[in-house]
């Protein structure tokens, strides 16, 4: 049965610009001396991108220009200055962003969403990337009659149940279908870690610490925090445990099954090697299975563990997707799980070393449909939580990702694009992040504000829920709960008519 509207007060939008002086767009603007600094610019541009200067008009958000489209429009800029001062050109630096997975386009329109919390309006695409397959090749078909119907927002219910059993324990309900997977202190700054903490309390999910254990700094908000037990141990406390809602057992990592995680020695500074009772600048490599682990009785050993030592808590499981995944998870539900994450092969791993950085697992485009079909035929469906990681970009990954049998997502690498990452793939290094997101450098970590972090990433996530509820409406539906398993509201490029395409699929 569908859930009712989630009665939920969401944070307002606050537009948080980059911290940056030249946020990186598409275009470039350049004023020559010859304006006069007469002003129209500024009041003809609906984007805002020109600022008021001391001599003449500035382009101070020219991230925010449409370019060469906006020709069409009688308040173009080019065409209008009187003086002819304005140029418009491609900026070369935007061409070389990103990657086939996260492309220029979104990276760009994901910092916009972050900026101001809004849908892009300069052209970009911000629901697929470039990959050549996964949810890049899969499209919603939307029935005619309700394309456009975005009116109503508020009688569409976001929110899921993650505790489905029979069991004793709490019926939690989050707002909305995703929490926010485990990035450990030290493969992360503070900071980092504090922006998406907080960015979960105000939109009333949870945030995964990781396996680096349980820095002082977050226990204020012990209700919204998952804590992680990897193979590693590293940072794991019964005082800990018993502090949280939702324990999660990390089995196994998407992006490197067969390995376990990986923390190298420039990212273990005193402070991160106190939290993991580790040495100062020594590579820390977690072993690939709990040694204590080889059956599902011991796996239920585990899970009666951590319900014996936290008689509250859920407990989720983090599993990667091997061609068996449907009966690893049946056997983390009999096991006693609440939740199982599933993590498919495009999730990253930033703090791993290159060679770690393959993608051997089951994409999880793959594993859902399995392992939704399997727990309908056993009949247990509906009294378990599928959480879907590895690789969700993007509102339309998400819904994707739900819609081929996932009840909700866990994400990762989106909270850092809304931080400003530019995808430079150096964050096994203490000090490759530039950015001051994926460091343990002191200095390094000060280029971020915890405010400005924090409202980055619920902008981004209040435009996704915004775009999530746009797809609902468009297909006739009053919760997420109902789009759960169902293949036949999707697509993939390879198997259909091109004349199908033009006609009732999404475009992008």
């Amino acid at each position: 049965m569908p859930s009712e509207p989630q009665k939920f007060d969401f944070p307002d939008i606050k537009e948080v610009p980059s911290r940056f002086r030249n946020a990186l767009g598409r275009y470039r603007i350049a004023i020559n001396k010859s304006c006069n600094n007469c002003g129209l610019c500024i009041e003809l541009c609906p984007y805002g991108v020109y600022k008021k200067g001391a001599k003449w008009p500035k382009a101070a958000c020219d991230h925010f220009c449409t370019g060469f489209t906006c020709s069409i429009n009688e308040f173009y800029c080019v065409n209008r200055c009187p003086e002819k001062a304005i140029t418009v050109t491609v900026n070369p630096a935007f061409e070389i962003l990103g990657d086939r997975r996260w492309t220029a386009d979104l990276l760009a329109s994901t910092w916009h969403m972050a900026e101001t919390g809004e849908i892009p309006h300069q052209g970009l695409n911000y629901k697929t990337g470039d990959s050549g397959g996964g949810f890049d090749k899969l499209r919603f078909i939307f029935p005619k009659e309700n394309r456009g119907n975005e009116e109503g927002f508020e009688d569409v219910s976001t929110a899921i149940e993650l505790n489905r059993s029979d069991d004793s324990r709490p019926k939690i309900t989050i707002p909305v279908p995703f929490y926010l997977g485990g990035m450990s202190f030290g493969s992360v700054s503070i900071i980092t870690m504090l922006s998406r903490v907080r960015a979960a309390v105000a939109l009333g999910t949870f945030c995964c610490t990781g396996e680096g254990g349980y820095p002082e700094e977050l226990m204020d908000y012990d209700d919204h925090i998952i804590t992680q037990v990897a193979t590693g141990l590293f940072g794991v406390r019964e005082e800990t445990i018993k502090r949280v809602r939702i324990v999660e057992f990390k089995y196994a990592q998407g992006a490197k099954p067969g390995l376990g995680g990986h923390l190298l020695g420039d990212k273990v500074t005193p402070r991160v090697a106190q939290m993991r009772e580790a040495v100062e600048g020594s590579a820390l490599f977690s072993p690939f299975p709990f040694h204590s682990v080889y059956s599902v009785e011991d796996h239920k050993k585990h899970v009666d563990w951590i319900k014996e030592t936290n008689s509250k808590a859920l407990v989720s499981v983090k599993v990667s997707t091997p061609t068996d995944v449907d009966m690893v998870t049946v056997g983390s539900y009999y096991a006693g799980a609440h939740i199982v994450q599933l993590d498919g092969s495009y999730g990253g791993t930033g703090a791993a070393p290159d060679i770690a950085k393959k993608n051997i697992a089951m994409p999880i485009e793959y594993a859902l449909p399995k392992v939704h079909k399997f727990l309908l035929a056993e009949g247990i469906r509906d009294k378990i939580t599928i959480i879907a990681s590895g690789g969700i970009r993007t509102a339309y990954d998400m819904a994707k990702a739900i819609a081929m049998g996932a009840d909700g997502v866990c994400l990762g690498t989106a909270d850092l694009v809304a931080l400003e990452c530019i995808r430079c793939h150096h964050c096994e290094s203490g000090r490759g992040c530039a950015r001051g997101i994926a460091t343990t450098d002191e200095e390094l970590t000060g280029l971020m504000e915890l405010e400005w972090g924090t409202r980055r990433i619920i902008n981004m996530y209040m435009a996704w829920r915004h775009q999530l509820i746009a797809i609902l409406k468009k297909l006739g539906m009053k919760s997420v709960t109902e789009l759960v398993g169902r293949f036949d509201v999707l697509a993939h490029l390879d198997y259909i008519k091109q004349e199908e395409i033009e006609g009732e699929l999404e475009r992008f």
